[in-house]
């Protein structure tokens, strides 16, 4: 199906928030998060940092990218109040859109203010950590909708929304599971950037260790709460494609079994190989696809071919 210029736009800021997410995680894994000092909005002080480090680079970098990601929201949340009339979805998500990018701003200047970058070690680094995570999760998910929704409005026919059931329980039940996940995620990540290990032996011996620091003992868990997840994800995925099959359902559900074995397979490599830095970006990007297909299959399963929404003039060649 042909994308209209604005579905085409939608799908440009997603593609570049996934990029800036991962390039904030190899500031994290590199131990760049300290690069700009405890300044926010400036870095060491300064606006442009003179004679900057390697680490001021690679933070700097990232804030730079942050702030262009920021104006693209802002054309996206401009472009949908312009294009579409008033109380059509992709104005609602699109104003989500804005909202979660203003707080993922928030948190990460929370982070840098606090300290909670580089070295530290804290429970309290953990929270935010975890937090940031949910944010983003959230802000992903309202750049799907919005993309979604535009899609959507090209939809030939309108079908009526399914009505609930079981199964509305268990993509519920999915989207809970795999926020916990990210957040065992992201914990296990920065445990792996603190604590490094050089063999599977000796990481387990100290996960298992009472005397361990929290960020290592809880690491632990976070392979079972992987393969739990996955699972449900997997058979959630397979109910809805046999329960309620449409062409929306079926390709999106494919999509979400084949994400989530890949990134089984990720995980067990970074368990294997002492999750490398280029792994951990790997892993946090499927991470975020499987998210990504799950809101997808929420919002397909839900309305398999939403109703089609009138365009205002001002977006209607770009459709044709």
């Amino acid at each position: 199906m042909k994308l209209n210029r604005f579905a085409k736009y939608a799908c440009l800021v997603l593609a570049f928030n996934l990029a800036v997410i991962a390039w904030g995680a190899y500031v994290r894994a590199s131990g760049s998060g300290a690069g700009c000092g405890s300044h926010w909005p400036l870095c060491n002080g300064e606006i442009i940092p003179h004679a900057p480090t390697l680490q001021t680079l690679i933070e700097y970098s990232h804030r730079l990218t942050s702030g262009l990601a920021l104006l693209l929201v802002v054309g996206l949340v401009g472009w949908a109040f312009r294009a579409y009339e008033r109380g059509h979805a992709v104005r609602r998500w699109a104003s989500f859109s804005g909202v979660f990018i203003l707080t993922e701003a928030l948190v990460g200047a929370g982070l840098v203010l606090f300290e909670y970058v580089a070295e530290n070690k804290s429970s309290a680094r953990a929270l935010w950590m975890s937090g940031h995570l949910i944010n983003t999760f959230l802000m992903l998910g309202a750049f799907t909708l919005t993309l979604w929704a535009a899609i959507a409005d090209q939809q030939p026919q309108p079908t009526a929304p399914h009505k609930q059931d079981n199964r509305n329980w268990l993509l519920a039940a999915a989207i809970i599971g795999t926020l916990i996940l990210g957040v065992s995620g992201a914990v296990t990540a920065l445990g792996a950037t603190l604590f490094p290990v050089t063999s599977l032996a000796e990481g387990l011996q100290q996960d298992l260790s009472s005397t361990s620091h929290l960020l290592i003992r809880l690491r632990f868990y976070h392979p079972f709460i992987a393969l739990f997840v996955s699972v449900l994800l997997a058979f959630v995925a397979s109910t809805i494609r046999t329960q309620r099959p449409s062409a929306w359902t079926n390709r999106i559900a494919t999509s979400l079994i084949a994400l989530v074995v890949i990134q089984l397979l990720a995980g067990v490599s970074n368990l294997f190989l002492h999750a490398p830095i280029w792994l951990q970006l790997v892993h946090l990007l499927l991470s975020d696809l499987v998210w990504i297909a799950l809101v997808l299959l929420t919002a397909a399963t839900l309305t398999p071919q939403p109703r089609a929404a009138r365009l205002t003039t001002t977006a209607a060649p770009a459709a044709a």
